[in-house]
């Protein structure tokens, strides 16, 4: 394969496997794009109608408007316990619409995403593995009412002495924290463990933090707003000065999820000698759950819920490719969505009429269980037509950072038409690599020629196996 350049001045080949050329810019820094990257959201206004093209959504108007409902229905806590099935052609956008689900119902919202063969594993069972999921998508929002002392730090000056324990070098022996608030300063000497925890959080004169009396544990909220500078778009979160007295109380709010209460618990404390160590080192990553602890748990998150302390925000599971499932998987799933402490199920499938795997003679519309599809919410996702399918690469093409040449848009169109738009777009990072190979800044309609010498798409390759079941590569029928 030749690529040949735009320009006169180079007539030289240039194999497709050279290196491309060096970036001008050598201190830019490329991020990872992942497929889903331009997925902002839903891209619904504010009466919950969804715009042809909005947050990075091309079409699927009515599959959008439906899983706006949904997000409603689960901000409003009235879906937990239920069930959402996207249904659709592969390549119809359902992974994209879960993720637009996990974007509108934002971060505190717990959103645990797998695909339906991770059940499938060799250290714990099937019904393990859903229960886990289940258990990290209900999160527990816990409040506390704690005596802390908060400000912005104007000193911090560790006081060394000798080391008791050798001759050589010094240690620290206490630590001057200087916090400021809108009311007045104060300074804290404190103990060389919080100094510790300070390093830890890697905090510096002019951040914002907050210590708590009773525990010493060390908090980092954000740099003050007095060091902001003018720049558009930053790494850093500046916060306000902090109000009131330097030592107040204060309601602090942590979140955290049943799973993460469960593996806490499971896990035993060994000791501190090196037997210890060593068991914990060779033991299994894993550990299996028994259901005695989580009831346990679970009265005690009764207790906190029952007092105020705490308060339950039911979350998301999306179960991805859900016809990999076996039919003890589908008995289990009915259970946990009956239970008083349930998640949202999202579940996608790209399946027809198929057999549910575990059950010999049972087929079943999707490859799932009548029982379980009657609890389902079902959303169809439509195929994209030219069109859209031309809007989906555009929007993918400035993601990337592409540039398109005259006539590459409506080429590509037509191979997405002709074959599946996931190979559209999986040629624009190969020819955008050919064109740089050439010398051009933008794709040409010859790099979509010769990548087209190079690939195959699914339909095409599908073509080729002859009829013995072999497979025949210079035969195109």
């Amino acid at each position: 394969m030749k690529a040949t350049t735009s320009t006169a001045s180079s007539s030289a080949p240039v194999p497709h496997n050279a290196l491309p050329p060096p970036s001008s810019s050598s201190t830019a820094r490329a991020s990872r794009i992942a497929s889903h990257s331009h997925i902002k959201g839903l891209g619904l206004s504010p009466e919950g109608l969804a715009a042809a093209d909005a947050a990075g959504f091309i079409g699927q108007t009515n599959a959008r408007e439906a899983c706006g409902v949904v997000v409603d229905l689960i901000k409003t806590r009235r879906f937990s316990g239920r069930a959402l099935l996207l249904a659709g052609a592969p390549g119809t956008g359902k992974t994209a619409l879960a993720l637009a689900i996990s974007h509108e119902l934002g971060v505190k919202v717990p959103f645990c995403p797998i695909v339906g063969s991770e059940v499938y594993s060799t250290e714990v069972k099937k019904t393990e593995v859903l229960s886990e999921t289940f258990r990290r998508a209900i999160g527990l929002r816990i409040k506390e009412t704690k005596e802390v002392y908060e400000g912005e730090v104007t000193e911090l000056t560790p006081a060394e002495a000798e080391n008791p324990l050798s001759g050589y070098g010094k240690t620290v022996s206490h630590v001057i924290v200087g916090l400021k608030t809108v009311k007045g300063t104060k300074q804290l000497r404190l103990d060389p463990t919080i100094y510790e925890a300070i390093m830890k959080e890697k905090i510096v004169v002019g951040d914002v933090v907050y210590i708590e009396a009773n525990t010493g544990a060390v908090k980092r909220v954000g740099r003050s707003d007095a060091y902001a500078s003018s720049y558009d778009l930053e790494s850093e979160t500046y916060v306000p000065l902090p109000k009131g007295e330097v030592h107040k109380r204060k309601e602090l709010v942590q979140d955290v999820t049943l799973g993460d209460l469960d593996a806490a618990n499971a896990r035993p404390q060994g000791g501190q000698d090196i037997m210890s160590v060593m068991g914990s080192l060779v033991r299994s990553g894993r550990t299996e759950v028994t259901e005695k602890l989580r009831r346990e748990v679970d009265r005690v998150v009764k207790g906190y819920v029952d007092q105020g302390v705490a308060e339950v925000v039911p979350g998301v599971v999306f179960i991805d490719e859900v016809h990999m499932l076996d039919l003890e998987c589908f008995t289990y799933l009915n259970a946990l969505l009956e239970s008083p402490m349930a998640p949202t199920v999202v579940l996608a499938t790209n399946r027809g009429r198929a057999a549910v795997r575990g059950a010999d003679d049972l087929r079943a519309p999707h490859g799932i269980p009548i029982d379980l599809l009657d609890r389902c919410l079902i959303v169809k996702t439509d195929s994209y037509n030219r069109e859209q399918i031309a809007k989906v690469l555009q929007v993918r093409a400035a993601v990337e950072g592409l540039k398109l040449g005259p006539g590459v848009l409506d080429r590509l169109s037509s191979e997405g038409e002709k074959g599946s738009l996931r190979y559209a777009l999986q040629l624009l990072t190969p020819a955008s690599i050919l064109a740089s190979l050439a010398g051009r800044a933008q794709i040409e309609g010859d790099d979509i020629g010769e990548m087209n010498e190079l690939f195959l798409d699914a339909k095409t390759s599908a073509r080729m196996i002859g009829e013995d079941g072999g497979y025949n590569g210079g035969m195109l029928v």
